[in-house]
């Protein structure tokens, strides 16, 4: 995937964050449960009856934003450097970090890091450490 810096807006960057902040934030007041989407979209596969309708609105909001954004904004185009292998690798080893973790990104990222969770802390230096060298190995060392 390529970033085009010259389009980047850190103002527009900084206001998502805060609004991912405190939805994640009224998410854990108002349900006493964690935004973390593996945990979410997960827990569809084995729900209990009275979870699948917040988990179905929920993930459902995921894919509906994006959608009506779209019908108000233009869309940034997204191209990948790599083939489909290549992303289904990547799927993959995502997959597989966040059963290891306990967790996805946005679980222990957002909603982990802000309760100050040392598990959180521990696995979101992880992921950035892994992703660091992932770029670094690919973009210098295979390239």
């Amino acid at each position: 995937m390529t970033l085009d810096w010259t389009a980047f807006t850190p103002w527009h960057a900084a206001i998502g964050g805060v609004i991912i902040g405190l939805a994640a934030a009224w998410f854990a007041l108002v349900n006493g449960r964690i935004a973390g989407i593996s945990g979410i979209v997960g827990g569809l596969l084995q729900a209990r009856r009275r979870d699948v309708g917040w988990r179905v609105a929920f993930a459902l909001g995921l894919l509906a934003a994006p959608a009506a954004y779209a019908l108000v904004a233009t869309v940034p185009s997204i191209a990948f450097d790599t083939g489909d292998a290549g992303l289904v690798v990547a799927g993959l080893l995502v997959g597989i970090g966040t059963r290891y973790a306990s967790g996805c990104t946005s679980g222990h990222g957002v909603c982990g890091v802000s309760r100050l969770s040392p598990r959180s802390l521990v696995a979101t230096l992880t992921f950035m450490i892994a992703g660091f060298a992932t770029v670094f190995v690919v973009r210098h060392v295979l390239a």
